[in-house]
């Protein structure tokens, strides 16, 4: 079955076949969003 059950946010793209990839390096944060679904997003790091 298509689709995803998390969502990309900030920083992630998603692929022609719904994998979720990070466009940067940081640290990963899963949040929800409305309807209860989840998002994914990635955060620069000031650690580096």
């Amino acid at each position: 079955q298509r689709g995803t059950k998390i969502h990309p946010g900030m920083n992630v793209g998603r692929g022609s076949d719904d994998t979720l990839f990070a466009l940067v390096n940081g640290v990963v944060r899963f949040e929800p969003m409305a309807g209860g679904r989840k998002k994914v997003s990635v955060y620069v790091s000031d650690a580096d």
